[in-house]
């Protein structure tokens, strides 16, 4: 090493080693909101049908920080249960905003879903080119030759 040369420090380039992760970051609000679309539920309770739906590792502060600022937006509001023995639960429901706001995020989904079978069909096309068998969907399609359907 030269003397003037400033001395090199090993970086951690995560570029290269980067994973996608496992959700959007966002995911987790359209799943509460729908959970609450037929039900007032508890925090403990939401997070159980979360877990059920397939949410496998859930941070229950984040569900509980998620669901304080769905309030502050007005697409859910509480209430205190005193009814039952113990200590009082927090009772979460939809609000029509709420509601409004699950229906702009379906809509969106609907989006997401088509460009992402897009995608495993390009996918799919460009690493396993010879298992391009049409499913049963397809074959039922009349427009076997688009890659989005």
């Amino acid at each position: 090493m030269l003397q003037n040369e400033p001395e090199k420090k090993e970086s951690l380039d995560t570029t290269q080693t980067k994973q996608p992760n496992s959700m959007p970051k966002n995911f987790l609000v359209p799943f509460l909101l729908l959970c609450l679309k037929d039900w007032s539920l508890h925090g403990y309770k939401l997070i159980q049908m979360l877990m059920d739906i397939g949410f496998s590792s859930i941070d229950q502060g984040n569900v509980y920080r998620t669901l304080r600022k769905l309030e502050k937006e007005n697409l859910i509001s509480s209430t205190w249960d005193t009814s039952e023995g113990g200590p009082a639960k927090r009772i979460y429901s939809l609000t029509e905003y709420g509601e409004e706001y699950l229906t702009s995020c379906a809509t969106s989904f609907e989006q997401y879903q088509k460009m992402l079978r897009t995608f495993f069909n390009l996918y799919t096309s460009a690493f396993f080119p010879f298992s391009n068998v049409p499913t049963k969907d397809e074959k039922s399609s009349s427009s076997f030759g688009d890659i989005a359907d």
